[in-house]
């Protein structure tokens, strides 16, 4: 299978943690895009969607889900998305997509974190993938040096020759160089740095299962 046919395929296999009468929450990416698609063929089996990000709202729409805001809902049985890495505890990456935020928001009201990703993201420690971390606008170079003292290198993510700016009104640095051995643990020191709205790490609250793609089969790791 192509990595496509291995994200489609682990798409399909995330339905059946869909709950039945409930409202899910939808993360943002190629990955998820396909869940979307999936999600769109039993649309009248759910409530509705919690989106992470415009574009996933915009998609969720046009499969003719009914998209609601956060503030609407007091409970999320399952949210599903994609990863940038995954190890073996369940902490990633996240925020290639430029959506980190919104995603660890809407993930922290969910009771199960449910991660669709091609096999190659599982990876024994994390920090190949530059580490996504957004931030204030008038922040971004000083917390670019509070990150290089952590080893890292940041970058200002730049589209069409300007900052990104993400659905917050934020910008993001990408971080290079770092090799995560305590997730957890640079999760909480980076938070804690002023200007950061919040990093790509997801290892606090990591996933309670992942479904990983491979060339002949879905791989199921569940996590603690």
């Amino acid at each position: 299978m192509t990595q496509d046919e291995m994200k489609q395929a682990v798409a399909r296999a995330a339905i059946q943690f869909v709950v039945e009468g409930e409202i899910i929450g939808v993360g943002t990416g190629s990955t998820a895009n396909f869940f979307i698609d999936e999600l769109g063929k039993i649309r009248d089996r759910i409530r509705g969607a919690v989106a992470s990000s415009e574009a996933t709202a915009s998609r969720l729409r046009g499969h003719g889900i009914e998209v609601l805001d956060l503030n609407q809902v007091s409970s999320i049985p399952v949210y599903i998305d994609g990863a940038d890495e995954i190890d073996a505890s369940g902490a990633m990456i996240k925020g290639g997509g430029a959506a980190l935020t919104r995603e660890k928001i809407v993930a922290s009201v969910a009771q199960r974190f449910i991660c669709i990703a091609d096999a190659s993201k599982l990876v024994q420690t994390l920090g190949k993938f530059p580490l996504p971390v957004e931030v204030i606008p008038m922040a971004a170079q000083a917390v670019a040096r509070s990150l290089q003292a952590e080893g890292g290198h940041a970058l200002l993510r730049m589209r069409d020759g300007a900052p990104l700016v993400t659905d917050n009104g934020c910008h993001i640095l990408d971080v290079s160089g770092l090799s995560i051995t305590d997730p957890v643990a640079l999760e909480s020191r980076i938070n804690q740095i002023p200007g950061v709205v919040t990093v790509g790490l997801f290892a606090r609250q990591g996933a309670s299962v992942c479904l990983l793609g491979h060339a002949d089969h879905v791989q199921e790791l569940r996590f603690a």
